[in-house]
């Protein structure tokens, strides 16, 4: 297995563009690419019929999913994706490559404090990610429980306290303090920032800065960041949306985030499904990756505040009471 160092000198920085407070830089893999990614998207799965996520049985568990492949292809879950539905939205707490043919239970935090009654029987996936300011948290969350009790569990409690102070910032309304609807009631000035980005022929990545957030998403393969690219952008784009006056950075800036990244203390541990969890922790920084099939399948990094990004936050909103884990 590379190093994390090695995989990002491999990464060929492209040509920054700016819009609305968020800068993005292309990323681009040398060397060869296989014609296909070796496995499906989720998104595409659940869309297809050949993979499920439900409720973890009858009486169901916030932070554990039940996720069934019944296709002869791994699947892949992306740290961060949203699923709507069931009893409570939940986002996935890292990256799984879903072996064929199998059920797993998957890490999960709730995203919607308010509910706990089913929807629907399963979940579908929503339009976006979870927006890095709470995914750098959330990924720093749960490296240090995997550090400590080797569960993959986030501070549920934090996460909650952080989408209800999104919720009041971005004067979104949600009976349930679902993430969801910040999403839809921003839907039009995210939509500003999709027609603006476009993702380039052969691109496998991006790295981005909004206000004073930093990060990276970085796939194995230009066909599955294609697909991908439109809920990623959703994700930093409602970060940016809270500083829109923030200045574009340069690339030197970029390349010496990019090199921070690099000499991150990084552990490896046998992952969910498929392959290695990559943890990494470093002085303001917090990121994950999956290294499955003999590559670097997904790794993404983010700056974070020095507590790790699991501070309390106080709302003046009242919240309905939660169920938790």
């Amino acid at each position: 297995m590379k190093t994390v160092a090695d995989e990002l000198e491999s990464i060929n920085l492209g040509a920054p563009a700016h819009f609305g407070g968020l800068t993005i830089f292309p990323l681009f893999r040398s060397g060869p690419i296989p014609a296909q990614p070796q496995y499906a998207l989720l998104e595409d799965a659940l869309l297809t019929g050949v993979a499920r996520v439900a409720e973890l049985g009858d009486g169901g568990s916030v932070p554990e999913l039940r996720f069934e492949n019944l296709s002869q292809t791994p699947v892949l879950l992306l740290d961060g994706e949203e699923l709507v539905g069931a009893k409570q939205n939940r986002v996935l707490n890292l990256t799984i490559l879903a072996p064929p043919k199998k059920a797993i239970t998957i890490p999960v935090s709730c995203v919607e404090a308010g509910r706990w009654h089913a929807e629907s029987d399963a979940f579908r996936p929503a339009e976006h990610v979870m927006y890095s300011r709470a995914r750098a948290a959330k990924t720093a969350q749960v490296s240090f429980s995997m550090a400590r009790s080797a569960s993959r569990r986030a501070d549920q409690s934090a996460i909650w306290d952080e989408i209800a102070l999104k919720l009041e910032s971005m004067n979104a309304r949600s009976p349930t303090q679902a993430m969801n609807a910040i999403y839809d009631s921003m839907a039009t000035s995210l939509d500003a920032y999709l027609d603006t980005f476009a993702c380039a022929e052969g691109q496998a990545g991006v790295a981005f800065a909004a206000g004073d957030m930093m990060g990276l998403d970085l796939m194995d393969h230009p066909h599955a960041f294609r697909t991908m690219f439109p809920k990623l952008i959703r994700s930093y784009a409602l970060d940016a949306l809270g500083a829109p006056n923030s200045a574009a950075i340069s690339a030197s800036e970029m390349t010496s985030f990019l090199t921070r990244i690099g000499k991150t203390n990084c552990v490896a541990r046998a992952a969910i499904g498929m392959g290695e969890d990559l943890r990494l922790t470093g002085e303001g920084l917090s990121g994950a990756g999956l290294w499955a099939e003999g590559r670097c399948v997904h790794l993404c990094a983010f700056t974070v505040n020095e507590n790790g990004g699991s501070r309390q936050f106080r709302t003046s909103l009242s919240r309905p009471s939660p169920r938790r884990p």
